[in-house]
């Protein structure tokens, strides 16, 4: 009963900020809506991979996807982003792919290091002010295309194609704007939507996924396109990106699961999935700059067990920073299509029809 009692309390006091937090962002977009703010273009198409929410959808293995596709295009892809956490996230920062250079995270942030050293043939641009970031790089880069990534709410640039995420896994019950939920702006954003990916699909149950629907088709475009995709694991590499575990070698062997990403109970079940012996499992903030004590403890217990410690691949690229252990590996994944690969990909091919 006090447990219930304190709930509504919560929400009666919650709601009024949530209903103001909404309106906010609601205005923002009518004001770019008829011009009273004024969105910036440029030559290229410019496509946004963002989501309403806060946390993990998977912007980041769709991202390094929708790259790899565009190379396979001949495209020359700038990736423009936050760098969250890291020391450019003020001011800006590039990064070329493919070259060899050790970057430091607490200068660009995790999530640009994983695209640079992945991607074949990319610039990363990072800072917060990606509109006179884009400005000032597009010049020295001259990009065929340009991705917005975590942009669905940076509509100061004018975009080709939006392509929206969403995380099957997530509790329907959560889709309410903040404090009260987790999203970042109402529905009425999806307006702008020209594509919806729905990831973690392999995991939740086709009825989540057909609820998860239904709950955003009201407020999207007539005859948008959906798309379901899952994780792949591709194997386990060392803090130089060398291959050390196959996937089928992990199987029976003791495991201490670490990881500083926004879901990582997901990371957690790729594991288990894969016959792995579970110790234990240590959660951290999203982008966590980890700490030598924190990393140590973990290292005794896995020595003392005879176990590896598994990260994510954002994670490793804090951890190397401070420790470079053979113990240590983390597990590369790339993303899967269940369904909508082929209409994804038209999507995007649709972006360079008749530009110039």
């Amino acid at each position: 009963m006090e447990k219930n009692q304190t709930s509504l309390l919560k929400k009666i006091f919650l709601t009024p900020i949530s209903w103001i937090w909404g309106a906010v962002y609601y205005t923002r977009r009518i004001f770019y809506d008829y011009g009273i703010l004024k969105q910036r273009s440029f030559v290229v198409p410019i496509i946004s991979v963002g989501n309403l929410t806060f946390g993990g959808t998977g912007k980041t293995p769709f991202t390094l996807w929708l790259s790899e596709y565009l190379h396979t295009k001949n495209k020359r892809v700038m990736i423009l982003m936050r760098g969250y956490k890291g020391r450019l996230e003020n001011s800006s920062g590039l990064i070329h792919s493919g070259k060899k250079i050790n970057p430091d995270p607490t200068d660009y942030g995790d999530e640009a290091l994983l695209f640079a050293r992945r991607l074949e043939d990319a610039t990363v641009v990072v800072g917060k002010k990606r509109s006179e970031n884009l400005s000032f790089y597009f010049p020295k880069v001259s990009p065929d295309v340009v991705l917005l990534e975590d942009g669905h709410q940076h509509i100061k640039i004018k975009r080709k194609l939006n392509i929206v995420l969403f995380d099957a896994l997530m509790p329907l019950s959560r889709y309410k704007v903040a404090p009260l939920g987790y999203m970042r702006e109402g529905f009425h954003a999806l307006k702008d939507a020209d594509l919806i990916v729905i990831g973690r699909a392999d995991l939740a149950k086709p009825e989540k996924v057909i609820e998860l629907k239904n709950l955003l088709l009201p407020h999207l475009p007539a005859g948008i396109q959906f798309a379901e995709v899952g994780f792949r694991p591709n194997g386990f590499y060392n803090s130089a990106y060398d291959m050390v575990y196959s996937l089928d070698q992990i199987r029976n062997r003791k495991v201490i699961c670490m990881a500083g990403i926004a879901n990582p109970q997901s990371f957690f079940k790729l594991l288990e999935d894969l016959g792995a012996e579970i110790l234990v499992t240590e959660s951290f903030p999203d982008h966590h700059f980890f700490k030598l004590d924190e990393i140590n403890s973990l290292l005794s217990y896995a020595k003392s067990e005879d176990a590896l410690i598994v990260t994510t691949e954002k994670d490793i690229v804090r951890i190397k920073k401070i420790v470079n252990d053979e113990s240590i590996v983390f597990l590369e994944v790339d993303i899967h299509f269940m369904k909508g690969e082929k209409e994804t990909k038209e999507i995007i091919d649709s972006c360079f029809k008749n530009i110039y």
